[in-house]
């Protein structure tokens, strides 16, 4: 049988690598988590609006994954969250004007400020722990328990390589 029966496309691996394949994976999840987020009663009605319209990205993910409960500087958020400090920001200050987030001194430096999360802030970060373990247990429902132990247990020694 010739090659021409069955073409081959060389570039089929673009599609199917393993960093596109767990991009793929992180946008499901983070979209899944956000749309868990938007039907939570317990998150504040505006916020829960905001995410049912999907004005809520994943990128502000980043901020509820990375901020401290204590509060962290915004250098210390954009490092954990891989960003630019600038691109963080931006992000909190979409945050702050949604009332997720405050601004506020630094008790270790005068000339610093802290992002802390604000009493809404907190209801939202509870969200979205809810929100992830539903989203966990979906994919471990979807995939069974041993093949979600193993991508666990794979992507944890992966991440830490």
């Amino acid at each position: 049988m010739s090659d021409t029966a069955f073409p081959i496309d060389p570039d089929a691996w673009r599609q199917t690598h393993l960093g596109r394949l767990l991009g793929h994976a992180m946008r499901r999840f983070d979209e899944r988590v956000l749309q868990l987020m938007a039907h939570d009663a317990d998150v504040p009605l505006a916020l829960s609006n905001l995410a049912a319209r999907a004005q809520v990205s994943a990128a502000h993910i980043h901020i509820t994954r990375h901020l401290s409960r204590q509060g962290s500087r915004l250098t210390e958020l954009a490092e954990r969250a891989g960003m630019t400090k600038q691109a963080m920001g931006k992000l909190v200050d979409q945050c702050e004007a949604w009332g997720l987030v405050t601004r506020g001194p630094d008790d270790r430096d005068a000339r610093a400020r802290q992002v802390m999360f604000t009493a809404d802030g907190l209801a939202w970060l509870e969200a979205f722990r809810k929100a992830v373990a539903q989203a966990e247990r979906e994919f471990r429902a979807s995939v069974g328990d041993e093949v979600a132990t193993v991508v666990s247990i794979g992507l944890e020694a992966y991440a830490a390589a």
